[in-house]
């Protein structure tokens, strides 16, 4: 069993960094693909009953997920 994670999100303030990120981070070596496409997205953290609240100043951030080719879909 690999002890890699069956997901990794890489986030980015520009598409293209996102975009890249397959190749250089060598991706398809490690047993990954990419899982859906490249959207900006923002991002909140709840913690316990207290409203969400904002994750980079609420800037949105390209968002790519990678997942093991031998993950369960």
């Amino acid at each position: 069993m690999s002890t890699e994670p069956e997901r990794i999100t890489i986030l980015a303030r520009e598409f293209t960094a996102a975009a890249l990120e397959f190749h250089r981070g060598r991706m398809a070596e490690k047993g990954y693909r990419m899982e859906g496409s490249i959207t900006p997205r923002a991002f909140k953290m709840i913690e316990g009953v207290e409203p969400p609240k904002d994750l980079f100043d609420g800037d949105p951030l390209f968002a790519v997920t990678f997942v093991r080719r031998d993950a369960a879909s």
